[in-house]
């Protein structure tokens, strides 16, 4: 599916630095140093820096700058984003780097191992005052793509169990698109038997989030939209501690990009203290998505080494290290 992707960072390898917001500008060089700690391992890595974000769109009133969009097509064969601030309230003329990047680049896998609905909002005065309404779009195409990669995820998993999360017994319309689409990949043209050896089953929402607390042992992979993506995701993260431990990636056919799960984190901001590990294990992603698969597992297996040793841990996991601290002792285990 990626092989085109592959091949070309086989050869060369230009990376898109997008930190965006907050502590993006503090982990996403972490990352790069644990890149660049791997050597000959991998081609030598060209880092490109570029902006986005909302800090960049209240200075600019541009988020994403279409600069930033022309190198990442034109310059680059992937990308690592850090993080970006979401406000909370409506802010005319502001929308999603992060989002907007996905569709530009159709990158329409998000990735998230521990682990995608466009909206439209409107809002009306009626006869019982302001009214706001979402709509939402699934497509049978788009679902099983995500469906197909979830499929090619889980093969290579060792329990190779997929669980189709979704609310259809309440969206019966467009969740049920999403649940018939992705149960109907094994009988895809040209896959024949491919994916015989997964067990496929499935987990409403709600009971997904419970059961993932009471058994989380019963789950491998799980694919669902983009909005309870984030749910199960986040809640994922609270079994292992931290967000700052979760990485992901979001992959398309010719484009990948590394984006740690956790916000810009703006309480942090300039402590000097923001986990770096989600960074790093989202460059390792990026790396397993281009097929540099030893390289990434050096990367993961000196994380988990750090982890397990327990002396340069950030505040969030109980320690008192510092950013930098917890990098340079990844970098030296690399």
């Amino acid at each position: 599916m990626a092989s085109a992707l592959q091949r070309a960072a086989a050869k060369s390898l230009t990376i898109g630095m997008i930190p965006a917001d907050g502590i993006g500008r503090e982990v996403l060089p972490a990352a790069q140093k644990a890149l660049e700690a791997l050597g000959s391992s991998i081609p030598k890595p060209k880092f490109v820096d570029l902006l986005a974000g909302f800090e960049l769109f209240t200075r600019t009133g541009e988020a994403l700058p279409e600069d930033t969009v022309h190198a990442l097509k034109e310059e680059c064969n992937c990308a690592m984003f850090g993080a970006v601030s979401s406000p909370s309230r409506k802010v005319t003329g502001y929308s999603s780097p992060i989002v907007a990047l996905r569709k530009k680049l159709d990158l329409y896998a998000n990735i998230r191992p521990v682990k995608s609905y466009v909206k439209q909002e409107t809002q009306i005065v009626g006869p019982q005052g302001r009214e706001a309404r979402a709509t939402r779009l699934i497509t049978e195409r788009a679902s099983k793509r995500i469906g197909q990669m979830a499929f090619e995820v889980t093969l290579a998993r060792p329990q190779k169990h997929l669980t189709i999360v979704h609310k259809s017994n309440v969206l019966s319309v467009t969740d049920g698109l999403f649940r018939e689409s992705v149960r109907a990949v094994p009988s895809l043209p040209g896959v024949e038997g491919r994916y015989d050896s997964i067990k496929l089953d499935e987990q409403l929402v709600d009971s997904m989030v419970y059961r993932m607390f009471r058994e989380p042992e019963v789950f491998d992979v799980a694919v669902a939209p983009n909005m309870y993506g984030d749910i199960i995701s986040d809640a994922a993260a609270a079994l292992v501690g931290s967000l700052g431990l979760v990485p992901s990636v979001n992959a398309g056919d010719t484009f990948v990009m590394g984006e740690p799960v956790h916000g810009s984190a703006p309480d942090i901001v300039g402590k000097g203290i923001a986990n770096p590990i989600a960074a790093i294990r989202s460059a390792a992603m990026l790396l397993i998505h281009l097929g540099h698969h030893e390289p990434a597992k050096r990367i993961d297996d000196a994380v988990d080494s750090v982890i397990r040793e327990g002396e340069f841990l950030t505040p969030d996991l109980g320690g008192k290290s510092t950013t930098e601290e917890v990098t340079n002792a990844i970098v030296k285990k690399i």
